[in-house]
C-alpha cells in the first residue's frame, strides 16, 4: 500500500532555481503538507534559496535550516517559545496575545480576501499597540486572492502605500514576476519582498507524476454488495483495490468523478475512498492486457495515477528520479 510522489529531481530542481531566480527579492514559502513533499524535504532547497522563509503556523517552526529566519504568516494566540521566528498580527488582540513575548512581527494588511489584517481605519491603534508591546515591526505583509487580474492586486497593494511607513518591507503575494518588478520599479524608494510558494514548487507539473499500488484485484457479479458501505456492483466485473485513500487526503473529484486512471482511463469508483484503500470497479468488457481499445485491468502490484492537488495529499513514499 503506497501513495507515491515521483519526481524528475534534477529537472525539477533547475526549475526551482530558474523561478527563484526570475522572482527577484522572493522569500519561499514553506507550509502545510510541504506542498506534497513534506516540509523536511523542502526547507534545505528553500535554504539555498534565500535567508527568509514563509512557514504556515507556529506549529510549523520545524525543519527550518540553521540561520534561516522564519515568517510565520498566520496569526497566533500563543506566543513561540523563541524569539526568532517572525510572528504576524492583524488585529489588536493579536499583539495582547504575545504579551510578555520581545521578537519581531509582520503587521498583516486586509486585502480583499476580508480574512486576516488591519484595515486602514485599524492600521494606527494595531501598530500603536505593536510598538507599547515592545515589539520590533519586521515588515508589514498582504495576501490577495487567487481571483481576478495582477492588475486588481497590484491596484491593492498601490492602494495601501500612502499609509505605511517607507522604510517598512512590503511583503506580496500571488503576483506574476513581470507584475512584481513593474511594482518595484514604480516605487523604488521602498522594499518589497515576494512569496513563492505554488509558482517555486509546482510552477511545472511535468516533473511530478502521483501514483497508487493496486493491492488486489477480484472478479464480482453485478448486485453483490462490496465495499464498506456494502454498495450494490453495478455489473460483471472487477473491483481494483487502490492502496490510496481518505487517510491520503484522497477523494472523489469536485465533480464527482474517480481521482483514479489506469492505461489512460479513469476508473470508476464502487465508493467514495476510505482510509487506505479505494474500491475501483471494470466493466465484464476490460479485461487484463486490453490491447483493442477496450478498458484494461490492472494487476496487482501495477500503479494507477492520482489525479488529486498535491497540496491536500499525503504521500507515502517520494520517489526520486534523476
Amino acid at each position: 500500500m503506497t501513495v507515491r510522489l515521483s519526481v524528475d529531481r534534477t529537472a525539477w530542481l533547475e526549475h526551482v532555481h530558474r523561478v527563484a531566480d526570475e522572482f527577484d527579492a522572493h522569500v519561499p514559502v514553506v507550509k502545510g503538507n510541504g506542498y506534497g513533499f513534506g516540509r523536511s524535504v523542502l526547507h534545505p532547497v528553500a535554504a539555498e534559496l534565500a535567508a527568509r522563509v514563509c512557514v504556515g503556523t507556529v506549529h510549523e517552526l520545524d525543519h527550518i535550516a540553521n540561520g534561516v529566519t522564519p515568517i510565520v504568516l498566520t496569526p497566533t494566540l500563543t506566543a513561540p517559545a523563541g524569539t526568532a521566528p517572525v510572528i504576524t498580527v492583524g488585529a489588536v488582540h493579536h499583539v495582547a496575545a504575545l504579551a510578555g513575548w520581545r521578537g519581531r512581527v509582520a503587521i498583516k494588511l486586509a486585502s480583499s480576501m476580508l480574512r486576516y489584517g488591519a484595515v486602514p481605519a485599524d492600521l494606527d491603534a494595531l501598530v500603536a499597540a505593536v510598538r507599547a508591546a515592545r515589539l520590533e515591526i519586521d515588515s508589514v505583509s498582504i495576501h490577495l486572492p487567487l481571483a481576478g487580474d495582477d492588475e486588481a492586486r497590484a491596484a491593492e497593494i498601490t492602494a495601501w502605500l500612502p499609509l505605511l511607513d517607507p522604510a517598512w518591507t512590503v511583503s506580496v503575494s500571488h503576483l506574476a514576476n513581470a507584475t512584481f518588478t513593474m511594482l518595484r520599479e514604480a516605487h523604488p524608494t521602498r522594499r518589497f519582498e515576494l512569496r513563492a510558494g505554488t509558482a517555486l514548487w509546482h510552477g511545472d507539473k511535468s516533473f511530478l507524476h502521483l501514483t497508487a499500488d493496486v493491492i488486489d484485484v477480484r472478479q464480482v457479479r453485478g448486485g453483490t454488495p462490496a465495499g464498506y458501505r456494502l454498495t450494490p456492483v453495478p455489473a460483471d466485473g472487477v473491483l481494483v483495490m487502490i492502496g490510496g485513500g481518505s487517510a491520503h487526503g484522497i477523494a472523489p473529484l469536485a465533480d464527482g468523478r474517480s481521482p483514479f486512471h489506469f492505461a489512460h482511463r479513469r476508473l470508476v469508483l464502487l465508493e467514495p475512498p476510505h482510509m487506505h484503500t479505494s474500491i475501483g470497479f471494470i466493466g465484464s468488457i476490460g479485461f487484463v492486457g486490453a490491447t483493442d481499445g477496450r478498458d484494461a485491468v490492472p494487476a496487482a502490484g501495477d500503479r494507477v495515477d492520482v489525479q488529486r492537488p498535491l497540496i491536500i495529499t499525503t504521500v507515502d513514499e517520494i520517489e526520486w528520479r534523476t
